[in-house]
């Protein structure tokens, strides 16, 4: 008697556990490679409704970038952007892995959205976005007299805008302006006059409005942008002497501060009441930093903090030299990580594999092409 067939691999789990309990768990590399597996498969992981529920799982990574100069040493001629996945059962080696190069002069990472990185280039700081799951690429109208604050999904249209800052009085109203990624309207004005001083500190998006930590004399306050209605508002924020920073941790808006004067404290506030304004001390985290100093070397200043959180797990990367420490938020050391030239983005990537309208409308679109170089092509120089 003939032997049975055996069954494929996609066989052996029913449909509903393959596709939207494994595959969708997958990160983007991963998923591409199983397409090729069958044609059901394919099929099923190319749907939008897929697509966003497999960006849903995608974790947000902290993102940190490292510039590659020219033989002189006088001029940025590259830009390594790399995530740092801190998640368990990630090999060291594995950690500190670049998605993206932008080779052109004067890069820089001024946005990240939903998996989009936006650059600016050149002198001129001309803007470009960038999918590096997808490897979309495409500059951005550039608009004279505006600098950017932000970029958001406008929910109600579907439509990704950027919120823009009119530096010059002369071509309009100062103040914030939005504009529509792929629309060849202008920017249209939405007020707020003092905009200007969103441009010192990185927004965060949290409950569908972008947040800003503004520091004044008067005390710490946070400005904030619903992206649905398109308006701003105030929210009270602890007063600290310090700078702050924010981030989400355990679904809450948080933020964190370090104290310049100890130079071994970091102060974590957790927005646990957010629709009252209403803050409280979660850590309060010493760092053994003279320990540390004979170890690794010189500590650099507070900006180079970052605090992340995932699934509960609270953890602090810390920047010592030509190191990267890793720590818990009890302050126990945990991992080090050498790359010289490593500096935090104040951004994270939750990557996409999300098929973008907007791009095919803007001029200059390309796909796998320079000047960004994918993740496959961008090796990182680092030692462990």
């Amino acid at each position: 008697m003939a032997e049975a067939a055996p069954l494929s691999p996609h066989r052996s789990l029913p449909e509903e556990i393959s596709i939207w309990e494994i595959l969708v768990r997958l990160p983007p590399k991963a998923l591409l490679r199983c397409r090729a597996v069958c044609r059901t498969w394919r099929g099923a992981t190319s749907t939008h409704d897929f697509l966003l529920a497999h960006h849903a799982r995608q974790p947000a990574l902290p993102l940190f970038y490292a510039s590659n100069f020219k033989c002189d040493g006088d001029r940025v001629k590259s830009l390594d952007i790399i995530p740092f996945d801190h998640r368990v059962g990630i090999a060291a080696a594995d950690r500190l892995q670049s998605v993206a190069r932008i080779d052109l002069s004067y890069p820089g990472l001024e946005i990240s959205c939903d998996g989009l990185l936006v650059f600016s280039v050149g002198e001129n700081r001309n803007l470009s976005v960038y999918n590096p799951a997808t490897r979309q690429y495409a500059p951005l109208p550039q608009i004279a007299g505006f600098m950017l604050l932000g970029m958001y999904l406008h929910s109600p249209t579907g439509e990704y805008r950027l919120l823009l800052y009119l530096s010059d009085a002369n071509l309009g109203h100062n103040g914030s302006y939005v504009f529509s990624v792929g629309s060849d309207q202008p920017p249209r004005y939405k007020g707020y006059p003092n905009a200007f001083e969103l441009m010192f500190t990185r927004p965060i998006l949290f409950r569908g409005s972008l947040h800003w930590q503004i520091l004044k004399s008067a005390g710490n306050m946070l400005k904030v942008f619903n992206t649905t209605v398109e308006s701003f508002r105030q929210m009270r924020a602890p007063l600290l002497p310090y700078p702050a920073h924010l981030f989400e941790m355990d679904g809450m808006l948080s933020m964190f501060s370090f104290d310049e004067a100890t130079n071994t404290t970091i102060d974590i506030w957790m927005s646990q009441d957010y629709d009252n304004e209403v803050w409280a001390l979660k850590y309060r985290v010493k760092l053994p930093v003279a320990d540390l100093t004979v170890r690794f070397g010189k500590f650099v200043e507070y900006w180079n903090f970052m605090v992340t959180s995932r699934d509960g797990d609270v953890s602090m990367l810390v920047k010592f030299g030509e190191w990267l420490l890793q720590f818990d938020i009890n302050g126990k050391f945990s991992a080090s990580f050498h790359f010289r030239g490593l500096f935090p983005a104040e951004h994270c990537l939750k990557q996409t594999l999300v098929q973008h309208t907007f791009f095919p409308m803007l001029q200059g679109y390309v796909v796998k092409n320079s000047p960004f170089i994918g993740c496959d092509s961008c090796p990182v120089r680092q030692r462990f």
